[in-house]
């Protein structure tokens, strides 16, 4: 077989297992889509999977490509990235995914791939061959994203019980069961418009490194773009329930109108990351908001050691992946 044939499909077998790390990001991520909007009782868990996997698609027509720009051109110095930096970057991502979802423990998908990406590039190249500035600002969103969550969420909770303080709680609950299925569309939405550019950018990285598309090129092969969004709403609908209990119940329990701003103010914040180009984290912006709205209502009403536990999990998911993904890359010249 020649060389060129051999190299078609070294990349062809990596853009699949992209695929796969997408199908496995919507998977893991579907407790952020669904968790409340299931643990409010508005929509059966079968009935929230559908309803968020169709909006993670549709989510194709409404946003630019600047995550996948930042993920594609943004994080790695031009012609650093081959075959062997693609591989471990994936190894690293799914491997600290699969942990995670087998603890039941809200991790970030988006993280644990840019700590795999840092890894294998690192491990190649040493830092020097990094782009400080797409780094800084996917690290500095870590904290900025739950606290952008917890305040919006905090803030939609304070404005709702104002306009409701003198309607009747029947009647308030009876109002948010309906509104809940917009903020849960909406937080559908905004999760499949970041995620879904996140493993693009990694595939248009790869088609870039191996010559198949021009570095100078605006956009991904169309290909790409529709395949990634469908990857991640096949992964949503098969659901990640483990993480569903955790979202859903273990921080605060939550009611409709707490679900309704939870994922409102989630959606407002994965909609201006989305529009500046930064890939965030889906886990932290949803926890971040649920954890504002347990505690307007009272701080005990928030589980602190459950969100501890989420919390020590993020400041664990890059450095993990990366470690993962620098080891990874050494063993990939074993395997070509």
């Amino acid at each position: 077989m020649a060389s060129a044939e051999i190299a078609f499909w070294v990349v062809a077998l990596l853009v699949v297992l992209a695929l796969l790390f997408d199908f496995m990001n919507g998977f893991h991520d579907a407790a952020n889509s669904i968790a409340t909007v299931v643990s409010t009782g508005v929509l059966k868990p079968q009935q929230a999977v559908l309803f968020a996997a169709f909006f993670n698609v549709l989510a194709i027509a409404f946003f630019q490509l600047k995550v996948a720009a930042t993920i594609g051109k943004g994080i790695v110095e031009p012609g650093i990235v081959d075959h062997h930096v693609v591989f471990g970057a994936l190894i690293g991502a799914i491997a600290w995914n699969t942990i995670t979802w087998w603890w039941g423990i809200p991790s970030s998908s988006s993280h644990a791939l840019i700590g795999g990406i840092v890894g294998a590039v690192v491990a190649k190249s040493g830092p020097d061959a990094l782009v400080g500035a797409g780094i800084w600002k996917t690290v500095a969103f870590i904290v900025i994203s739950p606290l952008l969550g917890f305040v919006l969420g905090s803030l939609m909770m304070v404005l709702v019980a104002w306009i409701c303080r003198r309607t009747s709680p029947l009647r308030v609950d009876r109002w948010f069961r309906r509104l809940q299925l917009v903020s849960a569309g909406l937080y559908s939405l905004g999760h499949g418009g970041n995620d879904a550019q996140k493993t693009i950018g990694l595939i248009w990285m790869l088609l870039i490194a191996a010559g198949m598309v021009a570095t100078g090129d605006k956009a991904p092969p169309t290909w790409v773009i529709v395949a990634c969004y469908v990857a991640i709403g096949m992964g949503t609908m098969f659901g990640g329930w483990r993480i569903v209990q955790t979202m859903g119940q273990r921080i605060t329990k939550l009611k409709p109108v707490g679900g309704f701003c939870a994922e409102t103010g989630g959606a407002i914040t994965l909609f201006l990351a989305t529009a500046m180009g930064v890939p965030v984290s889906t886990t932290h912006t949803i926890t971040g908001a649920i954890v504002g709205v347990g505690s307007v209502q009272r701080a005990s009403a928030v589980r602190w050691g459950v969100a501890g536990n989420i919390v020590w999990a993020w400041v664990f998911t890059i450095p993990a992946a990366a470690l993962v993904a620098a080891v990874c890359y050494w063993v990939s010249f074993t395997i070509y």
